[in-house]
């Protein structure tokens, strides 16, 4: 029986053909699951790690660990999804993400995360702002400040929210974005100023092309963590992305607390 029918334009799949298709695509999916599950019963990594991360990791801290992963486990596929902190829970407790590399503030630290640094927060505003012309701002010069910040719901949002109630004052969120690149652009451009974590200022602060100081009094510190998604049983391949991600946040130096 055929499996295609030629015409004009080249081949297309036969009505016998369309039926057979994901026939074969199943049995290749299950050849490579048979496949993947004798290399893990010699020890050898092999099978999908699907990675959620912040965008501010993706370089320096993702970039790395592929590259070691793609040396030292060749059979590890990792497929990778960029999300701001505001979105990795939903990921997480959905299971899009078996690990996910973000942002938490110390007092949402979970059993089972693992570190990977502490960081302050920073204002970020356009090149020759005063408010970040000094190497420190207190938070109380937040007040009446137009600011852009991640979309709600958002635990960053609500400990920001909840530090302005503590000072007296309301936060003034002009334009929410679930974007880092938004955010960025429009403390470059004088729209409004942001609050980032020092990974995510480069390279426009090297190059001069945005402004920043660090928020004290209080001071914002959050931790970059790798947290593993609930119900997850690890498995070698689970095991070789944590540790590949583990050295290569070691290996960065150490940013402001």
């Amino acid at each position: 029986t055929a499996l295609f029918v030629r015409h004009a334009r080249g081949l297309q799949l036969s009505e016998y053909g369309q039926w057979v298709l994901p026939l074969v695509r199943g049995w290749l999916a299950q050849t490579q699951a048979l496949q993947d599950e004798i290399r893990h019963g010699v020890g050898v990594a092999v099978g999908e790690v699907r990675l959620g991360v912040i965008p501010s990791a993706v370089g320096p801290v993702v970039m790395p660990a592929l590259a070691a992963l793609r040396v030292h486990h060749p059979l590890v596929r990792l497929t990778i999804t960029e999300a701001l902190d505001s979105q990795m829970d939903h990921s997480l407790q959905s299971a899009r993400v078996d690990l996910a590399v973000r942002y938490v503030h110390p007092a949402g630290l979970r059993a089972g995360d693992q570190v990977l640094q502490s960081v302050g927060t920073y204002l970020v505003g356009p090149p020759g702002d005063p408010l970040t012309r000094r190497k420190t701002v207190p938070f109380a010069h937040l007040q009446g400040l137009p600011l852009v910040l991640p979309c709600k719901p958002s635990a960053w949002r609500d400990t920001l929210d909840g530090l302005a109630q503590q000072q007296g004052f309301a936060l003034q969120v002009v334009l929410e974005a679930d974007s880092l690149r938004v955010q960025k652009d429009s403390a470059m451009q004088g729209v409004a100023h942001t609050l980032l974590g020092p990974l995510a200022l480069e390279p426009e602060r090297s190059q001069q092309r945005l402004q920043v100081a660090l928020v004290v009094e209080p001071a914002l510190p959050r931790l970059i963590v790798l947290t593993m998604r609930p119900g997850l049983t690890p498995n070698l391949a689970h095991r070789a992305v944590v540790d590949a991600i583990m050295a290569s946040a070691q290996a960065q130096p150490e940013q402001a607390a």
